[in-house]
């Protein structure tokens, strides 16, 4: 487990997939956040987006959990890692009742750590809509720099929408 000041980052349990799954069924949300469409899966199958899985070198599933009391707040991953460029990309979802609590730029910053620190990465990357001020001011605190806009590359529930990179490099981060 991981510690930041909020949260920890701790392995996905299967006791978790049932409190994770609402994430996937919020059909609009999930929609922002995964590239693929969307499709109906009980939690139960393997196809979850949250279930639990072998270890991987090229991604790394994390649970959420509120410090103060030890609630499931959402998931969390690296992914698109990248051992020979040493880079890889973050992505995070909070399940609603634990939005504009401050889990969010706390995580961002935790798994920041886990790919600095431990993983010893030297770029993280994030995508996001355009229109997504939760994540750009959670990844901007972390200290992640606007690299450009990608303009209307993603489909979003009927329509093209903007989507946002940030970055963010090992020695910035340190500093």
């Amino acid at each position: 487990m991981i510690r930041g000041d909020k949260i920890a980052l701790r392995a996905r349990y299967e006791a978790d997939l049932p409190v994770l799954h609402a994430l996937h069924d919020d059909v609009l949300t999930r929609s922002r956040t995964d590239s693929r469409p969307w499709r109906p899966i009980p939690p139960e199958l393997a196809q979850s987006p949250f279930a639990v899985t072998e270890p991987s070198d090229t991604a790394v599933p994390f649970s959420v959990v509120d410090l103060g009391s030890e609630e499931l707040v959402g998931a969390a991953t690296l992914w698109g890692i990248d051992t020979h460029n040493r880079s890889a990309h973050l992505g995070l979802a909070l399940l609603s009742d634990f939005r504009g609590r401050g889990f969010g730029a706390d995580t961002v910053r935790t798994l920041c750590e886990y790919g600095f620190a431990v993983r010893g990465l030297q770029r993280l990357q994030v995508e996001t809509m355009a229109d997504n001020a939760a994540m750009i001011a959670a990844a901007s605190k972390a200290g992640f720099t606007i690299e450009g806009t990608l303009r209307r590359s993603a489909w979003v529930y009927g329509e093209f929408l903007d989507e946002v990179v940030l970055g963010l490099l090992a020695h910035e981060w340190a500093s």
